[in-house]
């Protein structure tokens, strides 16, 4: 039975001449074309077209068989208008990735790529992998190895993951590894966000340290600085009302001298490294800070490491913050410090 030839909307500005190429599909159909346009188009379909023929006859024929005929006419009409439509693409997005990948035609590759990470669902992704892999396409194949870790139990109840179980264990045990790496990631980034935090929140209280003892607020200051009658609570830190509230407690408690009270060793160890990340000693009113440095000075402890390290990631923090925030409010965060240290350099008001 002969091939039925079918005609297609090129979708062309130009005047085409007669198709002096046929592309015969696997449904027993031929698509007219032009040898010009598709070896312009797909180097691999040039080289087919310009190679010698041992029986020449009065057409050039091209095979396409495996994929529907419509298929074809899409991946046809791509080259010679550039353009798919999404109904093409909802419809044979995964035989378009194929042909693109097999002739060679970048443009239309991508198109596919893009088309199918949005079409992307857990009853597809298995089937997608596979393509991916075949494609040479690791963006697309990175998509459904994500979609497939967060995803898992969903597609481990569709046929297509029970089909890769049976034929392809390399590729399950790939999957499976992916998502055991994507689980330990994840706890990693959690973890490093949950340290970054708690070191955002120590400079902030540095911050709020160094602001409470030069500038004073609400019911804590240095001895020189103004009292106002009405204090309102300050809307700077949100950690200076309860940093005051530590503050006062250290002043007063009896417990202190024992080391008895975990208030005040809380409070101790804010001093302790407001001394690490200070470098304005001669002028810092922080009390003991400048006891500590001059202690550091003269010799070493054993947790000296480890507190130097805890400043460079609280100093660290400090400057991402900073670096966050436009620079109006950088400018506006900016302090001149006084002499005067020692804890009786500040006043309960």
């Amino acid at each position: 039975m002969a091939p039925q030839t079918i005609s297609i909307d090129y979708q062309s500005t130009r005047a085409l001449p007669e198709p002096d190429v046929f592309i015969h599909t696997s449904h027993g159909t031929r698509i007219p074309a032009h040898a010009g346009i598709l070896a312009s188009v797909s180097p691999v379909l040039e080289n087919f077209i310009d190679r010698p023929r041992k029986h020449r006859s009065f057409e050039t024929i091209i095979q396409i068989h495996g994929v529907p005929c419509d298929a074809v006419t899409a991946f046809v009409r791509f080259l010679y208008s550039s353009r798919c439509t999404e109904e093409e693409m909802d419809k044979y997005g995964m035989h378009l990735l194929a042909l693109s990948h097999v002739y060679m035609v970048p443009q239309l590759k991508q198109r596919c790529i893009k088309g199918l990470t949005q079409r992307l669902t857990t009853d597809n992704v298995v089937d997608v992998l596979q393509l991916a892999r075949l494609c040479d396409a690791p963006d697309l194949h990175l998509r459904c190895m994500k979609l497939l870790a967060n995803n898992f139990k969903a597609v481990e109840a569709t046929e297509g993951w029970k089909f890769l179980v049976k034929h392809d264990p390399w590729l399950e045990l790939d999957i499976l590894r992916f998502i055991d790496e994507h689980e330990t990631r994840k706890k990693k980034s959690r973890r490093h966000r949950e340290e970054q935090g708690l070191y955002a929140q120590l400079s902030e209280a540095m911050e709020c340290l160094e602001h409470i003892c030069t500038e004073g607020c609400t019911n804590i200051g240095p001895y020189d600085a103004e009292v106002k009658r009405e204090r309102r609570p300050c809307g700077r830190f949100a950690t200076c009302q309860g940093l005051q509230v530590l503050i006062r407690h250290f002043a007063t408690c009896q417990r202190r001298v024992s080391g008895g009270c975990l208030q005040c060793k809380r409070m101790w160890q804010l001093f302790r490294l407001h001394s690490y990340v200070c470098h304005q000693t001669d002028s810092c009113k922080v009390p003991f800070c400048r006891q500590f440095q001059l202690s550091m000075q003269q010799k070493t402890r054993k947790d000296d490491p480890r507190w130097k390290l805890l400043a460079r990631k609280v100093a660290s923090a400090k400057v991402m913050s900073s670096l966050s925030l436009p620079k109006r409010k950088r400018d506006e965060e900016m302090r001149v410090t006084i002499n005067n240290p020692g804890i009786r350099s500040y006043k309960l008001l």
